[in-house]
């Protein structure tokens, strides 16, 4: 088969399950990090013509990352799209078994199964903190309802702020950030580049903790060594 990806962690699972089925990705899809595909363009704005003239079997998108006229513009040039959709990590499992093995007609990969037993083995937490997570500055982002990100942090006990807020990624002004009683603020390092010098003094009085933002937002390979990561991370 000829795949094109337009998700990077879809992009990771393809080319760590299979090598040399990927035909084309993303400009955003950094791992492996020795991956040799055209590039398409962003995730956002892809080069529709570019992929089509790949001649692909198989489109891979997720319906928060890529825009719905990119998709219909594919399909309308004869492509199979296959979008995914993950809100929990019990979804984003469902969802990497029907890419690889349904839609790429690949054998179960052993890292999936890993994967799996990784998180299974996550002992209930004793404590749980409240946090707020954001996820952009300028202006200020936070994980809010249904988010993979989040069902990773609650599994590890930090419960986000914002968990019940009727937007996904809300924007929420640093003052109220900083008055919503939170315990702890996780910065990842994507989608934003948060760093101990750019984010933590935004919120004084409030620990921080700086996560792989691949680890908690990415659903691929690199979830067998999340739940490791990102515990120390929280810890720390």
């Amino acid at each position: 088969m000829r795949v094109v990806s337009l998700v990077p962690s879809l992009t990771e699972a393809v080319a760590v399950t299979a090598p040399g089925l990927l035909v084309g990705a993303t400009d955003w899809c950094t791992h492996p990090a020795d991956l040799d595909v055209v590039r398409v363009g962003g995730t956002k704005n892809p080069d529709t013509a570019r992929i089509a003239g790949l001649g692909p079997d198989l489109v891979i998108a997720n319906e928060e990352e890529n825009r719905a006229p990119d998709l219909a513009a594919l399909r309308d040039a004869g492509l199979r799209v296959m979008v995914t959709e993950v809100r929990d990590l019990d979804q984003a499992f469902s969802e990497l078994h029907r890419v690889l093995v349904d839609g790429c007609r690949l054998p179960r990969p052993g890292w999936l199964d890993d994967a799996e037993r990784a998180w299974r083995a996550v002992e209930p937490p004793t404590r749980r903190l409240r946090a707020v997570v954001p996820v952009w500055r300028r202006p200020w982002m936070v994980l809010g309802r249904d988010t993979f990100a989040g069902d990773l942090l609650a599994r590890l006990g930090v419960d986000t702020v914002y968990a019940a807020h009727p937007e996904r990624y809300p924007r929420i002004p640093i003052d109220e950030l900083n008055d919503c009683g939170a315990q702890l603020v996780v910065l990842p390092d994507e989608p934003y580049r948060f760093a101990a010098d750019d984010g933590p003094e935004a919120f004084p009085g409030i620990p921080a903790a700086l996560v792989s933002g691949r680890h908690l937002t990415w659903y691929g390979p690199s979830l067998t060594r999340a739940p490791a990561v990102l515990g120390e991370a929280l810890r720390g």
